[in-house]
């Protein structure tokens, strides 16, 4: 249907509603004779008399009477899809779908969606846990619409936001409280059980780098999927354990933990937002990411 044959159904429409060929033109600001031509071309086209004029104004046909149930069904659906958009533009409406380790979930994301949420109640939030790599690759199949990673991560395919700095960093337990009385040689820490994440996160690959750079071999004890549990292992005395030292910092203040300073120090790195460049986000996704943007305290 091409924009001509639409103006024409608009027209009838009017005219059946109306049943009046001056009030139809009113109602559409055009004149009277525009319409009945709009008129006489709907029915050359369609090959039926759609209306009857009397005296009395118009009337429809049968065959007017079986269009008119159509097109007015038809042009509900076109209103009411035009009043969708209009509420996902001022977030009155929509689905925002997000990937994030369940550690940015909870000390980076969470707040903002708190936030975001109470001002939006209406634009429904999907979160969808794994690593980074996890959510990189959720993004690119489109299964999310942006993610929140460790960074670095790469790809020409990918729109990469900054975020905030994290510091990594080595804490124990009140039974290894001796080892953060001072700095310490990275070779000294690593005499000492470690506690380090599972391979195959961002993180993880940052403590990797940090030991191979300085030619420290090590075996890690334990290894997690959490840094919150990496924590608490560290907690009741299990080793020196490999953290993102904000996610601590609450149990750095109680006491529960102490920060070993390493020599030489760890390199910080950063949290980034990431979109796929082929995809436009939704009015939703991108107010939700602007918020993460302009709001990157780490809780």
């Amino acid at each position: 249907m091409n924009a001509s044959s639409l103006d024409r159904y608009r027209v009838f429409r009017a005219v059946a509603e109306t049943g009046n060929l001056t009030r139809a033109a009113e109602q559409l600001f055009l004149t009277q004779p525009a319409v009945s031509q709009a008129l006489r071309k709907l029915e050359a086209d369609l090959g039926s008399l759609l209306v009857i004029r009397t005296s009395r104004g118009i009337h429809l046909t049968p065959e007017g009477e079986q269009l008119y149930a159509h097109v007015e069904a038809a042009f509900r659906l076109l209103d009411a899809g035009e009043r969708r958009l209009v509420e996902m533009q001022h977030l009155e409406r929509g689905d925002v779908r997000i990937g994030a380790s369940d550690t940015l979930c909870r000390y980076y994301l969470l707040p903002t969606l708190d936030a975001f949420h109470r001002a939006h109640p209406m634009v429904r939030l999907h979160v969808t846990n794994g690593t980074s790599r996890d959510t990189l690759a959720q993004l690119r199949s489109g299964a999310v619409d942006f993610g929140v990673v460790n960074l670095p991560v790469t790809g020409g395919d990918l729109l990469i936001v900054e975020g905030p700095p994290l510091q990594d960093g080595f804490v124990v337990g009140e039974a290894l409280r001796g080892l953060a009385d001072r700095p310490r040689q990275i070779a000294e820490i690593a005499q000492y059980p470690l506690l380090l994440l599972e391979q195959g996160s961002v993180t993880r690959s940052h403590f990797d780098r940090y030991f191979a750079t300085h030619h420290v071999s090590v075996t890690p004890e334990i290894e997690l999927g959490s840094l919150d549990l990496l924590g608490d292992f560290a907690r009741i005395g299990l080793g020196v354990a490999g953290v993102v030292i904000p996610f601590v910092r609450s149990a750095l203040e109680r006491g529960e933990l102490h920060q070993v300073i390493p020599v030489p120090p760890l390199s910080p790195h950063s949290i980034g937002l990431v979109a796929r460049r082929d995809t436009p986000l939704s009015h939703a996704a991108q107010a939700l990411m602007t918020a993460l943007q302009q709001h990157p305290q780490i809780h």
